[in-house]
C-alpha cells in the first residue's frame, strides 16, 4: 500500500506523477527527450538501458514496465531477459553491451564507472553523446526506481498490464495523455 494517497487505478510512477504534476512535468520532459528524442541509439536500445538499471534496482514496476516496452519495441522477448542475465552473451552490438555496463556502472554509484569502461565502449564506436546520454538515462531510472518504491507504488502482477502499458510508451512516449488517465480505471488490475 502507498505511503500516501494515490489513484488505485494509477500504479507505480503514473499515480506519482499524477499526484504531482507540477513536478512531473519537467521529468516527464527530460525523459521525453532522452528516451524517444533524436538520437543515434534507438528507442528500443534506451529502453534496454532502463530494464537493466530498474532489474538491478530491483524495482519492480520499472523493470516490468521497461522490459514490456522493449519488449514492444523489438518484437520479440528474448533480448530483456538475456541482458539481465548476462550482458556480455545477450544478442545485442559490442557497442550496446559496453554501454550497458556503463549503465550498470552509473546503477551501482556514478563513482563506479570506470575509465576503462568509457574506453571500451569507444572502441566499440559509442560516441561522447551515446555515452553522455547512457549515463544520464542510467541516473533518470535510478531516480524513478527509488521515487516508485520509496513511496511503496503498487506494482500490479498481471502481465497484461505491463504489455499494455509498453505498447503506450510506444505510441506516446513519456509524454502525460492528453485526456489524462481516467479511462484506465475500468481496466486496471491488481
Amino acid at each position: 500500500m502507498p505511503y500516501i494517497p494515490l489513484e488505485e487505478h494509477l500504479p507505480g510512477i503514473t499515480g506519482l506523477l499524477e499526484y504531482r504534476q507540477d513536478t512531473a512535468a519537467p521529468i516527464r520532459e527530460l525523459t521525453q527527450v532522452l528516451m524517444r528524442g533524436t538520437s543515434t541509439l534507438s528507442e528500443a536500445e534506451r529502453e534496454l538501458i532502463a530494464t537493466i538499471v530498474s532489474h538491478r534496482n530491483d524495482c519492480k514496476f520499472c523493470a516490468t514496465a521497461h522490459t514490456a516496452a522493449a519488449d514492444v519495441l523489438l518484437g520479440e522477448h528474448n533480448t530483456c531477459e538475456s541482458i539481465k542475465q548476462d550482458i556480455n552473451t545477450a544478442p545485442v552490438s559490442d557497442k550496446m553491451k559496453k554501454l550497458l555496463i556503463i549503465a550498470s556502472q552509473v546503477q551501482q554509484s556514478g563513482k563506479s564507472v570506470t575509465k576503462s569502461a568509457i574506453r571500451e565502449a569507444k572502441e566499440a564506436g559509442a560516441t561522447d553523446v551515446e555515452i553522455h546520454d547512457t549515463v544520464l538515462i542510467a541516473a533518470l531510472f535510478c531516480l524513478y526506481n527509488r521515487y516508485v518504491d520509496g513511496l511503496a507504488t503498487v506494482a500490479p502482477d498481471d502481465p497484461s498490464f505491463y504489455t499494455s502499458l509498453g505498447g503506450r510508451l510506444k505510441k506516446n512516449g513519456y509524454n502525460r495523455l492528453p485526456q489524462g488517465y481516467d479511462h484506465l480505471k475500468q481496466t486496471t488490475t491488481h
